[in-house]
């Protein structure tokens, strides 16, 4: 039997933006797009558990969260690629907040290697991140969610997850088309408990971990990441807050009748 999803048509927008009265995860959160998603998420009104693998970020990013909104925030240290670490940090969110309404899977890793010198760890720790990190995190929250009224998982895939990219990105790209997959089929398994899941594919903006990575491995100017940045229909390289901007309408209920759809936050760059 499927849940059937409120109707919202009658709701004012600013109560369809609001979060006011949620509880939202998000994965990787100690800086970058993860950061700034968080500080979306909390603007709207939301208490936020903020889970990344160095748990001093996490700590810091939740302080300013409370410091600017009138919500509660708490950071913990999560490896998404640990089932168990991300099952307890759930759980805290969880008896933090009483409950979970969304969850962000946003933790990822992008090393730059050709194929032919690609060792199998380098393979398997992209998809340990990327792809197993977005399974344990989903199977938690829709454990939460299933109890509690439904709820909304957002993955943050990538333009990757359409198409390839620069060279040396063979595992990175492997693994978002896999999240993008993922996706569409945990919309179908989720949407009976009242769940929706939604992908958002940002394209490369410039994060400290993004400039890093660029800076690790250089290319052409004409084929590097600086290349994607700028590549850009609007005029402008992407920031972070375009991303997270988008994440929000995911998680609010102005996007009640989206489940298993990615949105393309690319600029343009895959017209």
């Amino acid at each position: 039997m499927t849940t059937a999803f409120a109707d919202v048509s009658a709701t004012p927008v600013a109560d369809l933006l609001s979060l006011n009265g949620r509880q939202a995860v998000v994965t990787g959160g100690g800086q970058g797009l993860g950061k700034a998603i968080a500080f979306r998420l909390a603007e709207a009104g939301a208490n936020v558990l903020i889970g990344d693998v160095n748990a001093e970020k996490a700590h810091a990013a939740a302080v300013e969260i409370t410091e600017r909104f009138a919500v509660r925030a708490r950071g913990v240290a999560m490896d998404v690629t640990d089932s168990e670490s991300v099952r307890a940090a759930a759980e805290t969110g969880a008896e933090e907040f009483g409950g979970i309404d969304i969850w962000v899977n946003n933790a990822g890793i992008f090393p730059s290697m050709q194929v032919l010198q690609t060792p199998d760890t380098t393979w398997e720790e992209v998809f340990a991140v990327n792809t197993r990190g977005v399974f344990n995190g989903s199977r938690e929250a829709a454990r939460l969610m299933s109890g509690n009224n439904g709820g909304v998982i957002i993955n943050i895939v990538s333009t990757a997850g359409f198409a390839g990219t620069a060279p040396g990105l063979s595992a990175y790209v492997g693994s978002k088309h896999a999240v993008r997959g993922m996706t569409k089929q945990m919309a179908l398994e989720f949407a009976p408990l009242g769940i929706r899941v939604l992908g958002v594919a940002p394209t490369f903006v410039p994060t400290e971990g993004n400039m890093a990575a660029a800076a690790a491995h250089p290319r052409t100017e004409s084929s590097g990441a600086m290349a994607v940045m700028t590549n850009s229909l609007i005029g402008r390289m992407g920031t972070p807050d375009d991303i997270a901007r988008v994440v929000l309408f995911c998680a609010s209920d102005l996007s009640t009748i989206m489940t298993g759809s990615t949105l393309l936050a690319d600029a343009g760059q895959t017209i």
